[in-house]
Parts: C-alpha cells; sequence; structure tokens
C-alpha cells in the first residue's frame, strides 16, 4: 500500500521502543514497529521525539484575549477586579474585534500544539457581540482546530438584567455548552438556580454543561456539590465539568473527601487552570498564602476525570501567557506536588487524553489506527523530558495535514581553548 506519510523512528507515550506511523486519507493507517519495507509519499524521520496526540484547551475566553491594559491594568490582581475592567472593556466591543484577538490567539495556540479548544463567551450583553464573532470564529478555523464555545454568564444568570434570556438566546444562536458561574451571583439560593438553570437549559437542547465553580477562596462556597447531585438527578453523568473549584483548596479533609467521592460516582470532569487560579487566588491571604488551584492529584486518585486549561491569555485577569498548554502542564505539576517520575507522565494525560474526555471527542482521539491523524512531534524523547524543557512543537499534523512547524532555536557557549589558545564552542541542543 502507498501511504501519505509515514512517521519512522517516533516514540509514544508510556511506550520505549520507537514505532512507524503510517498515514492515509487523513487517518492513521498502520502502526507497527518496523515499516521499512513500506513507503509513503512523504515521510518524516522523528529520531526517537515523542509524538503525541495534540493538545486539549479545556477552557479559555477567546473574546477576551490580548486585552490586557484595556482600559486599564488590573492593579489588585484580584479576579473581582478583573470582572470589572472586563465591563469597561465590554460596551467597546465590535465584531471584527472579537475577530481578529480571537484568530490570532488561535494561531498562537494551534502553532503550540493545541488542536480542540473550549471557549468561554460572555453572554451577558444584550447584543450578544462576542458571541457571534465567535460562531463564525469557530467555522473559519475547523481546518486547523476544533472550538467548543460555552455561553457563559459573566454577570450571573440571574443577577444580571434578563440573564436567562440571554443564555437562552445564546443556545439557540448555536452555543455547543451551557455554562453557569453559581458563586457570583447575589445570594446563595441565586446560586443554587443558576445550576438549576443550566440543568433545564441543556436537558431541552440536549447540551453538555460546563460551569465555572466555586472559584474562590471561600471554603463556604459549595456550589459543585449542586452540580454533581443534578448531574444525578438528572442523568447527565460524563456530559458535566465543573471549572476552577479552587474552593476546594480551602475545604476542610472531611468535606472535600466527601465531595470527590460524589463528583466520581456522577462522573462530573474537573477544569484547573493553573495560570489563572495561582494568581487570582490568595490574593486576600497574608502568609502563610493559599496556592489557589484546586486538588488535583486528589481529585485524579478518587477516579474524577481532571483536565488543564489555559483560561485567560493577555487579559485584565492574567497579563501575561502565549497560549501554551504544554506550559500550563508544567505549572501545574509544580502547584500540585506532581512530581514523582510516574506523576510526571500523569501530568501529560491532563492537556491530552483527559481533556479529549472532558470535551467528549475521545472516541476520534488518540494515536490509534483508524482514528484520525491528528499528531505532533515534539523536540523531546519522553513526556519526562517534555514536561521539563517545554520544547519546540516540532510538527503539527491534523487529519494528516500538517497545519504548523517549528524550528528549534539552539545555543552556543563560546570560551578560551585552555590548551590551544583556540576559541572553542559548545552547541547546547
Amino acid at each position: 500500500m502507498q501511504y501519505d506519510l509515514i512517521i519512522r523512528h517516533a516514540r509514544l507515550h508510556r511506550r520505549a521502543e520507537p514505532i512507524d506511523i503510517a498515514v492515509a486519507n487523513g487517518s492513521f493507517a498502520r502502526i507497527a514497529h518496523d515499516l521499512s519495507a513500506e513507503s509513503a509519499a512523504h515521510e518524516i524521520d522523528a529520531a526517537g521525539h515523542l509524538v503525541v496526540p495534540p493538545f486539549v484547551n479545556a477552557h479559555v475566553h477567546l473574546d477576551a484575549v490580548l486585552t490586557v491594559g484595556q482600559p486599564r491594568f488590573n492593579a489588585s490582581g484580584t479576579l473581582l477586579e478583573g470582572i470589572q475592567i472586563w465591563s469597561e472593556r465590554k460596551p467597546s466591543l465590535t465584531h471584527e474585534d472579537v475577530k481578529r484577538r480571537a484568530l490570532e490567539e488561535i494561531r498562537w495556540e494551534v502553532a503550540q500544539g493545541t488542536l480542540y479548544i473550549r471557549s468561554h463567551v460572555d453572554v451577558c450583553d444584550p447584543e450578544l457581540t462576542a458571541l457571534r464573532a465567535l460562531l463564525e470564529v469557530r467555522e473559519e478555523v475547523r481546518d486547523i482546530c476544533e472550538l467548543q464555545l460555552v455561553a457563559f454568564p459573566q454577570d450571573g444568570i440571574f443577577s444580571f438584567p434578563n440573564g436567562p434570556e440571554l443564555m437562552r438566546r445564546a443556545m439557540e444562536l448555536g452555543c455547543d455548552i451551557v455554562g453557569g458561574i453559581p458563586h457570583h451571583e447575589w445570594t446563595r439560593d441565586m446560586g443554587v438556580e443558576d445550576v438549576h438553570y443550566a440543568f433545564s437549559l441543556a436537558k431541552e437542547f440536549n447540551r453538555d454543561i460546563d460551569c465555572h465553580c466555586d472559584e474562590t477562596d471561600d471554603p463556604l462556597s459549595r456550589f459543585t456539590e449542586v452540580m454533581a447531585a443534578d448531574t444525578l438527578q438528572q442523568g447527565w453523568q460524563g456530559r458535566v465539568t465543573a471549572s476552577h473549584c479552587t474552593a476546594m483548596h480551602s475545604y476542610d479533609n472531611a468535606y472535600a473527601f466527601k465531595l470527590i467521592q460524589l463528583l466520581a460516582r456522577a462522573q462530573v470532569n474537573v477544569i484547573a487552570n493553573p495560570f489563572d487560579n495561582v494568581v487570582l487566588q490568595g490574593r486576600f491571604d497574608t502568609y502563610p498564602k493559599r496556592r489557589g488551584i484546586t486538588r488535583v492529584k486528589e481529585l485524579l486518585a478518587g477516579g474524577v476525570n481532571v483536565a488543564l486549561g489555559h483560561d485567560s491569555i493577555m487579559d485584565p485577569w492574567f497579563p501575561l501567557g502565549k497560549g501554551d498548554m504544554l506550559a500550563a502542564a508544567q505549572l501545574a505539576l509544580f502547584l500540585c506536588h506532581m512530581s514523582g517520575y510516574e506523576e510526571i507522565s500523569d501530568v501529560l494525560d491532563l492537556i491530552t487524553i483527559h481533556g479529549a474526555q472532558a470535551l467528549r471527542i475521545q472516541e476520534r482521539y488518540g494515536i490509534e489506527e483508524g482514528k484520525p491523524a491528528n499528531f505532533l512531534i515534539l523536540d523531546a524523547p519522553s513526556a519526562f523530558e517534555a514536561l521539563r524543557l517545554v520544547p519546540a512543537r516540532l510538527h503539527v499534523f491534523k487529519q494528516g495535514r500538517e497545519v504548523a512547524h517549528t524550528v528549534p532555536s539552539h545555543s552556543v557557549v563560546k570560551r578560551d581553548g585552555e590548551k590551544t589558545g583556540r576559541e572553542v564552542t559548545y552547541r547546547l541542543d
């Protein structure tokens, strides 16, 4: 058989021996130890580099990316000031403005190996300007990545005028996922109703749910349990995601133990966002300061699917970032004390197979014969080295077509020759 592409001498995650990967008609056609007898129109020698499925950014805000400093910077570094600044920026949003920034940032992500993105879109806007723009973006980028859009009520479903009607309109226009933000509603009762309404809308439109939930240091913010209970009562297991859940960092251990069991039983996904979580949380602490990120390690041990998002990228909440999910995974490794050898391998799963499960794309995701040929070649031989170095994504493929590549940089160290008197150079690759 004449293949379209063969990747030779590749390494797969958790497989020590090199492998050859053949692609035909946009799918993985054959994966074997030695395809030297086979030929292809195009071949790449991976030379022992790691080949992995595309990265998944399970939580980002494409409507707000690249707005840092507009109209001002977040001086306190708090979540609440970020929301206030965004409310000042929203009136100046235009269709073209949102599309331009979102498309630019998506290109950043694709170049760094992220081909699946779930973006929350603020629908607390009577005109739904950002949503209409991102619905167009979703179609325009299909050739390079897959984009899911969440109807996100930034100012609350019930604390914002006509919030329920705007959420419904967002779903009618074509949002993929129903969102919510119970901890930001004015009262606890309104927060509970926020969750209930999200479930009723999801049932009506047959959509999955992804709510910002308990994104606070307040140990009394306990809406994640409401999401888990509704999931079980509504039979929505596997279709619900609780994003952030940073209050879990502050819960007492007995309650956290109970909650983790409930989340596992309800098959609720949890999305941690290391960059924003560590920057925005703990702002009211003196010392010791809380890290803020949810209990990733304990959730995984309890059988809960945990994935990662980049969340903010140069916006009122997080002034830095470039959309690199491997960098997000490295930060999660640090913050969650996942530095054991096997744990480091598990961290790579947070931005690959766990993200695919949260986005419910696992049936067409992964390096397996018959599945779409979506994959990356990293400039590293293993997950350990990838998380140590955060290296270049040498090649990025979507359905067998290269959509991005990077030529890695190298450094040269110069010193005087100790015996010859000649300058000696050392190339660091």
